[in-house]
C-alpha cells in the first residue's frame, strides 16, 4: 500500500505535468492536420489542386485508419506493449509523415528532387506534389489517430479517479490550441506564396519536436511502472484476445456513442478543412480574415471543454451533453447555410458544441470497458470516426465542384453546408439512443465522471 501511495499519479503536479506533455504532442498533431486548411487557396494555384483533389489530400489522413483499420490494430497493439512502445512507434511514423508532405511541397522537390521523376511517370492527372504530399499524408494518418489513442489511454493511466474528464477536457483543449495556432500562423507565414513552402516545414518540425516530448513521457512513465504495485506485464488472465473486440462490439451503448462519434466529428473536422475558404467566399473577407473566423471554433473549445469536463467530473449528465451539443452543432450548420448571422458568433457558438460531445463522450469510455481493453476501444472508436473524416471531405469537395461548374470566382457552398448539417442530425438521434440504451444498461454514463461503475 504504501508503494501505490508513492506512486507518481498520486501527485497532482505530476499529472498535470504529464498532462502538458502529451498535450503538445497532441496540439502539433492537430497543428499539423489543420495548417492547410488556409492554404487551400495558394496550393490550388501553386500545385494545380482542384477542389476535389484537396479533398482527396485531407482524406488520404483517414485512408490506414479506415481500410487498414491500423487505429484498432494499433489499440490492440497498445494494449499488448504497453504506451511506451506503442507510443514511440506511432508518433515516429506521424513525424515521418510530416517530413515527406513538407518535402513535397518543397522547392528542392519541384525541382527535379529524390522522386519527383518517378511521380511524374504515372495518374498524370494527378501533379507529383499531389502524389509525394499524399503519400506523406498516408504516414502521417497512419501514426496520428493511433498516437491519439495512446494519449487518451495514458490519461486513463493517470487520472483514473482523479478529475478525469477534467484532464480529457484540458486534452481536446491542447489539440484545439493547435488548431488555433495553425489557422492564425499558418496563413501569415505563407504570406502570398511566397512562404507557401515555409509554412508547411513549420508545421512538419513541430510535429518532430512532438516526438521529442513523447521520449520525454516515456521516462516519466516508465519510473511509474517501476513504483505501481500492479504493472503494465499482464498476466494471461489480463492478456488481449480476440473475443475483446466481440464484446465491445456487442454494447450497444458503445455502438451509439461510436456512431455520435463518427457523425459528429464528419459535421465538423471536414468542415474546418473548407471553412477559411468558405468564409472567404460568403462573406468576402480575405484568407488572413477567414483564417482568425475560423480560428474562433478552436479558440472557443480551449476555454469550454475543461470547463464542461470539470462539470461533468463533478455532476454528470454526460448523455445529455452529448445530446445538446450536437442540437447546437446542427443549428449552426443551418445558419451558414441559410443566412448572414455574424460568423464569430457562429463560430463560437460551434466550438460550445465541439465542446460538449468530447469532453462528455471520451472520459465515458471508463464506464462501458475494462482498463485492459481500453486501448482496443479507442482504436475501435476512432477507426469508425475515420470512416466520415475519409469520406465527407471528398464529398464535401466533389459536392463544391459539381454545383460550381466553370471555376466561378465566387463559390456555392450552401449544399455543402446542408450536408455538414444533416450529419450533425444524424448525430443528434444517435445521442438520444445512446441515452436511451445507456438507461437500460445502467452504466451510468449521467453519472458523475469521479464515481467508478
Amino acid at each position: 500500500m504504501d508503494q501505490i501511495k508513492k506512486a507518481l499519479n498520486d501527485y497532482a503536479i505530476a499529472r498535470w505535468g504529464i498532462l502538458l506533455l502529451v498535450g503538445f504532442i497532441l496540439s502539433v498533431n492537430y497543428y499539423f492536420y489543420d495548417a492547410f486548411s488556409t492554404l487551400k487557396d495558394l496550393m490550388s494555384k501553386e500545385f494545380g489542386f482542384t477542389n476535389t483533389q484537396y479533398g482527396l489530400f485531407v482524406a488520404f489522413y483517414s485512408i490506414p485508419n479506415t481500410f487498414l483499420l491500423m487505429a484498432v490494430i494499433g489499440g490492440i497493439v497498445l494494449d499488448k506493449l504497453g504506451i511506451r512502445r506503442t507510443g514511440f512507434i506511432f508518433v515516429f511514423f506521424m513525424a515521418l509523415g510530416a517530413f515527406i508532405t513538407a518535402y513535397g511541397a518543397s522547392e528542392s522537390y519541384t525541382n527535379g528532387g529524390f522522386s519527383y521523376g518517378f511521380m511524374q511517370s504515372f495518374w498524370p492527372d494527378y501533379t507529383p506534389q499531389l502524389k509525394m504530399m499524399l503519400v506523406g499524408r498516408f504516414f502521417y494518418g497512419l501514426g496520428a489517430e493511433t498516437s491519439i489513442v495512446v494519449i487518451s489511454k495514458a490519461l486513463v493511466k493517470w487520472f483514473r479517479g482523479k478529475d478525469l474528464a477534467l484532464a480529457f477536457g484540458l486534452k481536446v483543449g491542447f489539440g484545439r490550441l493547435g488548431t488555433f495556432a495553425a489557422l492564425r500562423l499558418s496563413p501569415i507565414v505563407a504570406g502570398e506564396g511566397e512562404g507557401l513552402s515555409n509554412a508547411i516545414w513549420l508545421s512538419a518540425v513541430l510535429v518532430g519536436i512532438g516526438l521529442l516530448a513523447m521520449v520525454v513521457y516515456i521516462v516519466f512513465d516508465t519510473k511509474l511502472n517501476s513504483q505501481m504495485a500492479e504493472k503494465e506485464v499482464r498476466t494471461k488472465k489480463d492478456e488481449f484476445k480476440l473475443s475483446d473486440i466481440t464484446l465491445i462490439l456487442s454494447n450497444k451503448t458503445f455502438i451509439y456513442i461510436a456512431l455520435l462519434c463518427v457523425t459528429f466529428y464528419s459535421a465538423v473536422f471536414p468542415f474546418n478543412a473548407f471553412a477559411p475558404d468558405f468564409l472567404y467566399h460568403k462573406f468576402g473577407v480575405s484568407y488572413v480574415e477567414s483564417g482568425k473566423i475560423a480560428s474562433y471554433l478552436p479558440l472557443g473549445t480551449m476555454f469550454f471543454t475543461p470547463f464542461f469536463g470539470f462539470i461533468i467530473d463533478r455532476y454528470g449528465r454526460a448523455a445529455t451533453a452529448m445530446i445538446f451539443g450536437a442540437l447546437v452543432l446542427v443549428m449552426v450548420h443551418i445558419s451558414f447555410a441559410f443566412t448572414y448571422i455574424n460568423p464569430y458568433f457562429l463560430m463560437v457558438m460551434l466550438g460550445i458544441a465541439f465542446s460538449l460531445v468530447p469532453a462528455a463522450m471520451w472520459p465515458s469510455m471508463v464506464k462501458l470497458v475494462d482498463y485492459k481493453q481500453m486501448g482496443t476501444a479507442y482504436g475501435l472508436m476512432y477507426s469508425i470516426q475515420n470512416i466520415g473524416l475519409f469520406t465527407i471531405p471528398i464529398a464535401a469537395g466533389a459536392i463544391l465542384d459539381a454545383t460550381n461548374p466553370g471555376n466561378p470566382i465566387t463559390l456555392n457552398y450552401t449544399p455543402t453546408i446542408i450536408m455538414f448539417a444533416i450529419l450533425g442530425l444524424m448525430g443528434v438521434f444517435f445521442a438520444f439512443m445512446l441515452k436511451r440504451e445507456d438507461r437500460k444498461q445502467g452504466f451510468g454514463i449521467d453519472l458523475p465522471m469521479n464515481r467508478e461503475r
